[in-house]
């Protein structure tokens, strides 16, 4: 396919630089890293758990269905899902009585938890902040 910088040029498919595409997601992660600090020092369970996803779709979109990481993510998932619905209202942790309370500090160390597990899924699929390469270990 050929794409049309402008009227004047055209540009063939197979010479656009992929590195776009990845400055692109990786500046899209790094927005959503960004929200999902804030959701997680104020305490919105449902906002942090949301944007989880979303960086679980960018991610994940380099995982075959059935591998491990996916296999894990499942289970997170439904660790998360078992402890009820999260709270849309509430902030924070002293609300509500201590069976409440203890269940919003279950969901929020699980919220850690997948948040940890992106993070390392993101450094090795070398779109994070620590990247290894096999390669390298040749290089001391």
């Amino acid at each position: 396919m050929v794409w049309k910088k402008d009227l004047n040029e055209e540009i063939d498919e197979e010479k656009m630089s992929r590195i776009n595409s990845a400055g692109i997601i990786n500046i899209t992660l790094e927005n959503l890293w960004r929200d999902c600090y804030s959701a997680m020092a104020s305490g919105e369970l449902v906002k942090l758990n949301r944007k989880l996803d979303a960086i679980w779709t960018l991610l994940g979109g380099d995982v075959k269905e059935g591998e491990s990481e996916d296999k894990a993510m499942d289970a997170i998932d439904m660790k998360i899902y078992e402890t009820g619905s999260l709270n849309h209202k509430k902030s924070g942790f002293k609300s509500g009585g201590e069976s409440e309370s203890h269940t919003r500090a279950l969901q929020y160390v699980l919220l850690k938890k997948k948040a940890l597990f992106l993070r390392r899924l993101q450094n090795s699929q070398g779109k994070g902040t620590a990247y290894t390469n096999p390669d390298w270990d040749d290089f001391d």
